[in-house]
């Protein structure tokens, strides 16, 4: 049954190589897999391959790599693969005729308990919000993004200090599961598609740069929420202004504790002893600062930072 399934993977980053790397062990038909064009990354502009792309040259598996997913060539390619199931995990918007040519339709898995968190950034967002749990869901794509009929769910817990990071990597362990028994159940003839309930909804937007931006002025808990939301990327930032001579630098911040406590400090208040410990203070008690990325720097340790930088010489700005 599983090998009557001809099955075309598209996806681009790490996330997306668990659940392939799964369906390939459970013995499915990878036809083809599709992801992004190679593309110059980081300071020196080094082309480099998407995550999915490396993982499918392990396996000599057929890869096609499309600027244009309207291409009239690649839909040609596309066709003559002769796949009859696709599936879909952190890839572009498809357009109808790619989605809607296989004859057991195509299959998404999406990082959040649809219909809530439908959107680009459903593992950040969850976490900003203070969500206690999210989840995982496979669905089949339809024209509206992220609405389409489910095929299964599966829970699961956000401790309160995780960040996106950790969550992310449990969801692709996860996710990675849900695709195999989704894809199982297509194979058996075995699913049962529900559509999604209409509830009010929490949206996942795509994060920018200029969203990341933290206002101190918040409760502690919001702000807590929101750089673990954004940890350990794109990463939550704060500028500082030097006391004397009023040089600014951004800084991101990756690790943080809160600490609940009562005091009369102006919110924004810096508290250090330019040894070991940064603090700042907020409604509600104190962010403690315990990694933290200057401008063009590595992130480091506060303890470590603090040997080569006095932060009681800037204020936040």
């Amino acid at each position: 049954m599983k090998q009557d399934l001809r099955i075309i993977y598209m996806g681009t980053p790490d996330f997306a190589v668990a659940p392939l790397k799964a369906l390939i062990e459970e013995g499915f038909n990878i036809v083809g897999v599709i992801t992004s064009p190679d593309k110059p990354a980081g300071r020196g502009q080094k082309i480099m391959q998407s995550a999915v792309k490396q993982f499918a040259d392990q396996y000599e598996l057929k890869t096609l790599q499309p600027t244009n997913l309207k291409n009239p060539e690649f839909i040609e390619e596309l066709k003559a693969l002769n796949a009859n199931f696709q599936i879909v995990v952190a890839f572009r918007m498809l357009p109808e005729i790619v989605w809607n040519m296989p004859e057991h339709g195509t299959m998404n898995l999406h990082a959040s308990l649809l219909p809530q968190y439908r959107g680009a950034a459903p593992i950040n967002w969850a976490i900003i919000n203070g969500e206690k749990e999210t989840g995982v869901s496979t669905f089949l794509l339809k024209h509206e993004i992220d609405t389409g009929d489910l095929l299964e769910q599966e829970k699961v817990t956000i401790d309160p200090n995780m960040t996106a990071g950790e969550l992310h990597d449990i969801l692709m362990e996860v996710g990675a599961r849900l695709v195999v028994q989704s894809t199982s159940a297509i194979a058996n003839g075995t699913t049962n598609p529900k559509p999604q309930q209409d509830l009010k909804l929490k949206a996942a937007p795509k994060i920018f740069k200029a969203d990341c931006k933290i206002d101190w002025s918040q409760p502690i808990d919001q702000i807590h929420n929101f750089i673990r939301g954004l940890s350990p990327y794109p990463a939550a930032w704060s500028t500082i202004q030097a006391k004397e001579g009023g040089k600014k630098l951004t800084f991101k911040i990756q690790e943080v504790d809160k600490i609940i406590d009562r005091h009369n400090l102006e919110v924004g208040t810096i508290i250090t002893d330019d040894k070991t410990e940064i603090k700042i203070a907020v409604k509600g008690g104190f962010i403690q600062l315990n990694k933290i990325q200057l401008e063009g720097k590595k992130a480091m340790e506060t303890r470590t930072l603090l040997n080569g930088f006095k932060i009681s010489e800037f204020e936040l700005v």
